[in-house]
């Protein structure tokens, strides 16, 4: 066994493997991968190992597509065969809901370039044959679906990892991690320790107890997951064609051939059980465990409904073992929050439909510091302390029960919250908020006097003429938001300036008070976050997005100099944020501070301290909304005093609460681009249409020449700014953009817009169809709606005369 390597991966299941099988393709080959078993012993190898294309997150359907592509190209690599069934896929719409998701995923196929129709019940029998429907309203059909053997698909990666001189140590189980002095970890292991530069945690049921070898808490659970085979079917053996992978909502089942006879898997919808809670015993080796007939009954009967021929004949076999859950069902892939070059790659609830095109983008992130799709949603940063224990157990089982219930906008499922909540939760819930989950906080996203709460769907809810209320009450006379829910850092010592100086896009404000907005960017020119700085004497104010938090605190603190001296402090959950909005903003806050208001003594894009209504604050003079206002960072144990003097002095201005819901809408009527959405690791500034935040005579900063090659060789895509023709449905983001009947481009966010009356969207589109005045068509839930491309100015106000007021 080697004793140095550039990486160890810890566990030999699909997600393992495929990651060491594609960190030889990226040009790493010192790999090495430990497995206390054999290779697929945990979960991999029972696994139904369906593969569906039909997935509700763009990204996502990126890692289904590359999976399916891999698993289907790979035996003419390696000789060995993955064992594919190309059988095609039915998901089942059993609600009106549901059809419009169809629609929906519809829409991201056109951009990823996988096979969907939606078809009406009567032409399932024309893929099905044996298929019960009623009930269902249609079905989208994916034809380029199927199903594998798990166990073949692993060999054969594994293969090809050994070609590209990747090697795998069976029977030898890592027993310890230590980081080294250099930076190095030490992986011991039962037959001797490997010294390496990278580790990653693949280790499946027992990834939370690798991640306690490094100090780290690891966010899901491990959740009995159960599925029968029956006996030959003669309808079954009188097909000429495999049935297609079936996916049903009314009985909680995916339903399909094996062999001649009939595959049922069972989500139950009430009562899942966890297992292993206390941790799984290192002896273990392809577990499994004694089935539990009644929790799955009810499934199983709802199953012989939909495919009568199940009851026909008998069981011969029954797979009961374990899966893993994330709060929220997506894998955990990416840096630990805190633990340079240590990666997780685990908690995967659909490893075989993942772990394919997963362990690709997770080795280009390893390799070239950035992958070729937006890892946001899979990042383990996501997810902080606050998210374990009893939150995670709640959500994961939600996450579980819910397999087949799609998560509607504007749904909010409430297993395990609320968890954090800033100290004026309770007043706005009394004066009507509806809440909404980010980052572990309990956030407003809109105010209903009335104790409504949303209906959840894909098309305008209940909510939208309260929201439009909001929106329009910010722009005529002021509004109130918390906005506690952003990241915020004290950057200081006698290199702060310098350091954030080569880390940003921007030069850093050099007058006290100063504020800019900058970027971070990845050495290749592509963005990797978005902060705003200002500048509080010789102490740099940094703020970003509340799900940043621990990744941009990583980036900043991974990234300073040897010798440097800098100190940076994360006071995020001591700090409270109140965004004071609107013309009569400067009206409201008067009353309550000695400070003077005015644009001379505190201009806009300025902060300084001043007291409001005797508590102490930062008060910076900007504001998301794009109107005259200021955000007030205070002590958060001051925010209930200082919210109810606000609110007693905007009274006579007519002053309401508002949400995160209008918030969106005022910033697209701005044109404020949005980090996550418009402004990813996907692309650089030059296709963002952020030049003008890059300061190119400044010197050297990180990222500098990935710019300058971008402006030399552009990817050939744009951001632009839309006004869509919607009707009772708005753009909200994955909406395929269309010339005739070809996508040529996606939207990336998007709302209706009282102030200007449309739908304002962000879509990035091929460079021939980005000039202002260009009509375009975005599909929005199947219907072909009309948008122009405009200008680069903000609809409203793009003189930026409000908030200089």
């Amino acid at each position: 066994m080697k004793s140095q390597a550039r990486v160890v991966v810890i566990g030999g299941g699909m997600f393992g493997v495929s990651l060491l099988y594609h960190l030889t393709k990226e040009g790493w080959s010192d790999v090495v991968l430990c497995e206390k078993g054999e290779l697929t012993s945990g979960s991999t190898w029972h696994a139904a190992a369906q593969c569906p294309n039909f997935v509700g997150s763009y990204n996502y359907a990126k890692v289904h597509q590359a999976s399916i592509d891999l698993y289907t190209g790979l035996e003419a690599e390696t000789g060995l065969s993955t064992g594919w069934h190309g059988c095609g896929g039915i998901r089942l719409a059993v609600t009106p809901q549901e059809v419009d998701w169809f629609h929906h995923v519809k829409g991201i196929a056109r951009n990823i370039g996988f096979h969907m129709e939606i078809i009406p019940p009567e032409e399932i029998a024309r893929h099905h044959p044996l298929l019960q429907t009623d009930g269902v309203l249609a079905a989208a059909y994916t034809a380029n679906d199927g199903h594998l053997d798990p166990s073949g698909a692993v060999q054969s990666m594994a293969r090809g990892a050994r070609n590209g001189g990747a090697e795998i140590y069976r029977q030898n189980r890592v027993t310890g991690i230590e980081r080294l002095t250099g930076g190095e970890f030490r992986v011991v292991t039962e037959n001797g320790a490997i010294t390496c530069e990278h580790v990653v945690n693949a280790a499946g049921c027992y990834g939370p107890q690798v991640g306690e070898m490094v100090g780290i808490k690891t966010p899901y659970v491990n959740i009995m997951h159960c599925y029968v085979v029956t006996e030959n079917h003669p309808a079954i053996e009188a097909l000429d064609t495999e049935l297609p992978v079936v996916r049903d909502p009314y009985s909680s089942n995916y339903l399909r051939q094996e062999g001649n006879g009939i595959l049922i898997g069972a989500y139950e919808t009430a009562d899942a059980q966890t297992i292993w809670d206390e941790g799984v015993d290192w002896d273990l080796d392809m577990p499994l465990f004694d089935p539990d007939f009644d929790r799955i009954s009810l499934n199983l009967e709802r199953g012989a409904e939909r495919l009568p021929a199940f009851a026909e004949v008998g069981i011969k076999r029954i797979v009961c073992g374990a899966i893993t859950h994330t709060p929220d069902s997506s894998f955990l892939g990416g840096p630990a929050a805190g633990v340079r070059n240590f990666w997780q790659f685990c908690g995967t609830s659909i490893g075989i439909s993942q772990g394919g095109g997963a362990g690709r983008f997770l080795a280009q992130w390893m390799v070239h510091g950035q992958s070729e799709l937006n890892p946001r949603e899979f990042d383990p940063r996501r997810y902080g302390d606050w998210a374990m224990d009893g939150y995670a157990r709640a959500k994961a089982v939600e996450d579980y029960e819910m397999m087949y219930a799609p998560g509607l906008p504007g749904e909010e499922r409430m297993a395990g919250r609320p968890v954090r909540m800033t100290p004026i939760c309770p007043t706005l819930k009394s004066r009507g908020a509806v809440f909404t989950e980010v980052f572990g906080w309990e956030r407003p996203k809109y105010f209903d006097p009335s104790g409504a709460v949303e209906q959840p769907g894909w098309r305008r809810t209940n909510a939208h003429d309260l929201v439009n209320a909001e929106v329009l009450a910010v722009r005529e006379r002021v509004g109130i938001i918390d906005l506690t829910t952003f990241s915020k850092y004290e950057i200081s010592g006698a290199d702060a300036e310098a350091c954030l100086n080569r880390l940003c896009a921007r030069r850093m404000p050099t007058r006290d008070g100063g504020i800019a907005l900058t970027h971070m960017l990845t050495d290749a020119g592509r963005i990797e976050s978005e902060i705003t700085v200002t500048r509080l004497g010789d102490m740099f104010y940094v703020l970003s997005s509340i799900v940043a938090q621990l990744h941009d605190y990583d980036w900043l603190s991974q990234h300073l100099g040897a010798d440097e001296d800098v100190t940076i402090c994360d006071i995020t959950d001591e700090t409270g944020m109140l965004l004071l909005t609107g013309p009569r903003a400067r009206d409201v806050l008067a009353g309550l501070t000695d400070a003077d208001l005015s644009n001379a003594a505190f201009p806009w894009l300025s902060g300084k301290a001043i007291t409001v209504g005797g508590v102490a604050c930062r008060a910076l003079r900007v504001s998301y909304a794009g109107e005259l206002g200021w955000e007030l960072h205070h002590p958060i144990g001051d925010m209930q005093r200082l919210y109810d003097a606000l609110w007693q002095a905007g009274t006579a201005h007519g002053m309401v609460n508002f949400g995160s819901y209008a918030l969106n809408a005022l910033r697209l009527e701005k044109g404020y681009k949005g980090w996550g959405a418009e402004l990813t690791t996907e692309i650089s500034p030059v296709e963002a249409n952020i030049g003008r935040f890059v300061n190119m005579k400044k010197g050297d900063f990180k990222g500098r020449a990935g710019v300058e090659a971008h402006m030399a060789n552009p990817l050939g895509i744009r951001c632009v700014y839309l006004s869509v023709d919607v009707n009772d449905a708005d753009c909200r983001g994955n909406e395929p953009v269309m010339v005739d009947d070809r996508a040529v481009g996606v939207v990336t966010s998007g709302a209706w817009c009282a102030t200007v009356g449309t739908c304002l969207a962000f879509a990035y589109v091929e460079d021939a169809f980005a000039t202002p005045g260009t009509a375009l068509q975005v599909e929005v839930l199947g219907d072909r709606r009309g948008a122009i491309v405009l200008d680069d100015a903000p609809q409203w106000d793009p003189e930026n005369a409000r908030l200089r007021a």
